[in-house]
């Protein structure tokens, strides 16, 4: 409405299809989920999911607007910032520590 009272959200032609597939894949095979986003300069924005199984992953958006309207599109939550509940509830894989040692180890 012109009185600006109308609330919904209208996706931006600029949120890829892609993008909102993904997220919601990921909500689905994973019982749901939330994210946070984070700004990470000219590439844009990372969504990063927790399921609610604990596992989780990441897309990137090219930027923090489009990160929020997809997670919205999507039926994801995003939360403000990475709470101590939120940070608990991931469970890193084994095949991650094993990367992320392997990284510590080239340095």
């Amino acid at each position: 409405m012109a009185d600006g009272s109308d609330t919904t959200m209208t996706l931006d032609p600029s949120v890829p299809v892609e993008l909102i597939d993904g997220l919601r894949s990921f909500a689905g095979d994973h019982g749901g989920a939330k994210a946070v986003i984070e700004y990470v300069g000219r590439r844009g924005a990372r969504i990063v999911l927790v399921g609610t199984d604990g596992t989780w992953g990441d897309q990137f958006a090219v930027s923090t607007d489009v990160a929020r309207q997809a997670c919205g599109k999507a039926g994801v939550e995003v939360e403000n910032a990475w709470e101590r509940e939120l940070i608990e509830q991931m469970r890193p894989s084994n095949d991650l520590w094993r990367s992320m040692g392997r990284r510590s180890l080239a340095r």
